[in-house]
């Protein structure tokens, strides 16, 4: 189902944007999965906040 007037290349860029986030995470010792998700709502935003937060501490 394609929404009226959308172009399929948006999509493909905010799902590579997901991904790249749920990566950045990661490597931040985040959990990828709720990034990646976090992401496909938020897209630039979840961005910002991810590069922004401070890198966890291994337990």
């Amino acid at each position: 189902m394609i929404i009226s007037g959308a172009d399929p290349a948006y999509f493909v860029g905010w799902g590579t944007l997901a991904l790249i986030n749920a990566g950045l995470a990661q490597g931040k010792n985040f959990s990828g999965l709720l990034w990646f998700i976090v992401s496909l709502f938020l897209g630039p935003i979840a961005t910002f906040f991810v590069v922004v937060i401070d890198k966890r501490m291994p337990r």
